[in-house]
Parts: structure tokens; C-alpha cells; sequence
């Protein structure tokens, strides 16, 4: 895998990183407890919130309905620009390619995301979209942050409707 857009950041950026995901794990918390899978996602700029979401597929009927897309589409209205330069976006888990998709459209420069997706992750688990080198943009990544808070939440998930 091109390791090329994945950042190492230093401990008070790694700080930062582990304070907005837990406000992503907050989300897919919520995304669960409506019987949603927990995915959940914040767009930062500059300190602030400035989008959120989390997966509503089954509550909007809609595929397109990812927490990221979600989150993305907030984001663009609140800075009244598709281009979201200087947002960082924090999901709880890694993109699928329409996401990723999205957040090369969109201009992102940074994600950082917890567990990885061995069904549909896009950057190296199943894809690597946001390796890609011909699109226009490239979007920093770092990977990993609290991912077993995420992954424990989707297996608990999953589990509960195994169980049910």
C-alpha cells in the first residue's frame, strides 16, 4: 500500500486526534441506538464543529445516507463552499469508495478514522482509493485512532442482531 498520504502525528496533535473521535464515537453511539450501523463522523475547522453525522441508510431509506456523506454535506453549507480546505474529518471508521470519493471531490485535506472496513474499506483494506495518484487531490490520512473503542462498537452491533 502507498503509505505516501498517511500522516504521524506528534503527541498534541494525537490528543486532538483521540478528543474528536470520541465525539465521532458519541455519533455512532446514536447511529446504534436508532438500529443503525455505529459509524459516526465530525468535520473540524479551526477548533470547531462544523459538520457531523452518523449512518441513517435505514431511518433516510437512503444508500448514500454514511455518516461521512452526512457529515461532508453539513459541513459545505456551514462554510458555504464545496471545497472544504482546512477541515479535518474524523470518522470512526475507514471510508468506502464512495466516501473517499466524496472527500477527494470535496477537497479534504485530512482524515483521521478509527477501525478498518474489511468489507468495504477504500484505503487499503479492500481499495485504495485515497492512494490513488492520478486524481487531483490527495487527502492526508492518519488511521487507527481509537480503533478499539470503534471496532468494539460494531462488533457489539452486529453481535446484538446475530443475537436477536
Amino acid at each position: 500500500m502507498n503509505e505516501l498520504n498517511v500522516t504521524n502525528p506528534d503527541n498534541a496533535q494525537r490528543a486532538q486526534d483521540e478528543q474528536w473521535m470520541r465525539v465521532a464515537l458519541e455519533l455512532a453511539a446514536e447511529a446504534a441506538a436508532l438500529g443503525e450501523v455505529p459509524v459516526g463522523a465530525v468535520a473540524v475547522l479551526d477548533g470547531r464543529i462544523v459538520g457531523q453525522g452518523f449512518n441513517r441508510k435505514e431511518s433516510d431509506q437512503d444508500p448514500t445516507a454514511h455518516a461521512e456523506m452526512i457529515a461532508l454535506k453539513e459541513t459545505a453549507v456551514t462554510v458555504q463552499n464545496w471545497r472544504l480546505l482546512g477541515v479535518t474529518l474524523y470518522c470512526t471508521l475507514e471510508p468506502c469508495p464512495m466516501c473517499a470519493g466524496a472527500m477527494i471531490q470535496a477537497r479534504l485535506p485530512r482524515l483521521v478514522y478509527g477501525a478498518k472496513d474489511t468489507r468495504f474499506g477504500a484505503h487499503g483494506s479492500i481499495v485504495n482509493v485515497l492512494d490513488e495518484t492520478q486524481f487531483n487531490h490527495r487527502v492526508a490520512i492518519t488511521s487507527g485512532v481509537l480503533e478499539e473503542e470503534a471496532a468494539a462498537l460494531l462488533q457489539q452491533f452486529f453481535q446484538n442482531l446475530r443475537n436477536r
